[in-house]
């Protein structure tokens, strides 16, 4: 198998080298998966630069969300009580993405959605339901609801305007650029404001009376300007500290508005609440399967091959792409559906 193992973390995404090494034997209690596509994350970039809080023991394998075929079931496992068959579809999240073949558990991995490609599948895992749980979960978001998502042409943000949409709210989309702009139209935003400009006062605008917006979801780091904009009894949820700073917020806001401010981890839910990762899941699949959220791959250029896995880093890291940037690393650079 091929694969971007790291004996020792780079300063720079070019530095990244694939290597030769045996192929993974079918293991106890993980599905052994032929890789076709792998998702391109911002902390796939800290991680391999030692930024991340998480950091494997060497070697590791770079890559943390994938699609592909199950090519053995758990050895402990009777075929008759897995999940899933050797040959089924599926994508899943774990560390060894950027590679040719990887070992997952079982908890870790969806079956495709119908008529979606790898490609497609590939972006699902962590965008999807950090998106569904800082709406729902954490924001109580409903029907109806004016909501403010910023980085709205982001993975997480672009999902959120997807989901909120059908989920019946009205989305006011946040993004810096012409392009994003078109791209959080293109996905079903209702409304689309600078972020560069006085944002706060024209999300307020938009709704009803001027009240302000019932959600805000941010996975940048811009709460504190929008409790300029959040209605009196508004819920912020916090995702993510994409632009670079944690802020400092004046919390007397909070009380003299009476809003609540919540924080999302998806990751945690695992251990801590397993429970509503089974119903979010189930949730999405009903809204998958009507196909109310659509594919959120960044398709202005493409990817094929494992080793162009450093270049989609590379133009993760400049900020100028939207949605999820995939790779096909399928065998021929194609991905069967």
């Amino acid at each position: 198998m091929r694969a971007y193992q790291l004996e020792r973390l780079v300063r720079e995404i070019g530095e990244l080298e694939i290597v030769e090494i045996p192929d993974l034997p079918p293991h106890p209690d993980k599905y052994l998966i032929r890789v076709h596509a792998a998702a391109i994350n911002f902390f796939d970039i800290l991680q391999v630069q030692g930024k991340h809080q998480d950091k494997p023991a060497f070697p590791w394998i770079a890559g943390n969300e994938f699609s592909g075929e199950i090519l053995a079931i758990p050895t402990r496992l009777r075929a008759e009580d897995a999940r899933f068959r050797k040959g089924d579809r599926i994508f899943g999240a774990g560390l060894g993405a950027f590679a040719t073949m990887i070992q997952a558990p079982e908890v870790s991995l969806r079956p495709v959605p119908r008529n979606w490609s790898y490609i497609e599948a590939s972006s699902l895992f962590y965008t999807a339901p950090t998106a569904y749980a800082a709406l729902v979960l954490r924001a109580r978001a409903k029907q109806g609801d004016y909501v403010l998502i910023h980085g709205a042409a982001g993975g997480v943000g672009l999902a959120a305007v997807t989901i909120a949409n059908a989920l019946g709210m009205t989305v006011i989309a946040s993004v810096d650029t012409e392009k994003k702009r078109d791209v959080a139209k293109r996905f079903g935003a209702h409304h689309v404001i600078d972020s560069k400009g006085d944002w706060a006062l024209v999300a307020k605008s938009l709704t009803p009376n001027g009240r302000g917006v019932d959600v805000v979801i941010d996975p940048l780091g811009m709460i504190s300007q929008s409790l300029k904009c959040i209605r009196w009894d508004g819920r912020l949820c916090i995702v993510g500290f994409a632009a670079g700073g944690i802020e400092k917020i004046p919390t007397n806001r909070l009380l003299l508005k009476n809003v609540t401010l919540s924080g999302l981890f998806w990751g945690e839910y695992a251990k801590m609440d397993p429970q509503s990762v089974v119903e979010t899941w189930d949730k999405l699949f009903q809204i998958l399967d009507g196909r109310a959220i659509v594919p959120l791959n960044y398709t202005e250029k493409r990817f094929k091959g494992l080793e162009q896995i450093a270049d989609a880093m590379t133009l993760l890291s400049t900020g100028t792409a939207w949605g999820k940037i995939v790779v096909d690393i399928s065998e021929n650079g194609k991905t069967k559906l």
